[in-house]
């Protein structure tokens, strides 16, 4: 008999219990949904900054293979680029995996390189970086 007397007692949670929980939940949502969007935002610009170290490390292995062709006579900036190749440093903006990004001398002793889009999305601001021929 006690445990009937048990079940018969429980009872479920009140409308008020419910609207709190709610409304907590609410603020939370407000809260973590606008500093999700933060953090992919500055993922992209941080994907962006890496795809243009991989590309001055693409230039630089360039650099050292022109400078051991020519004997050791420094290249410029658009022999650089012709050496690298259009595939692995592009004139022209380039979709390649995640990222759209170019390649541009930067008068005779410098290569920028500027990331637009990554995973689709156009950068809000785009990401520039500079390979600097070694003098």
């Amino acid at each position: 008999m006690k445990g009937r007397h048990i079940i018969r007692n429980q009872q479920g949670f009140t409308l008020i219990e419910i609207i709190a929980v709610l409304i907590l939940l609410g603020i939370l949502a407000a809260v973590a949904v606008p500093k999700y969007m933060d953090l992919t935002d500055t993922a992209r610009l941080k994907a962006a900054q890496g795809q243009i170290s991989e590309v001055k490390a693409r230039l630089a292995g360039a650099e050292a293979s022109y400078l051991l062709k020519n004997n050791g006579v420094k290249p410029t900036a658009a022999q650089l680029l012709t050496e690298v190749t259009t595939a692995r440093c592009p004139t022209t903006a380039t979709a390649e995996g995640d990222f759209t990004f170019v390649c541009a001398a930067n008068g005779t002793a410098a290569v920028d390189i500027t990331v637009s889009v990554v995973q689709t999305k156009t950068l809000s601001t785009a990401q520039v970086g500079t390979y600097t021929i070694v003098p």
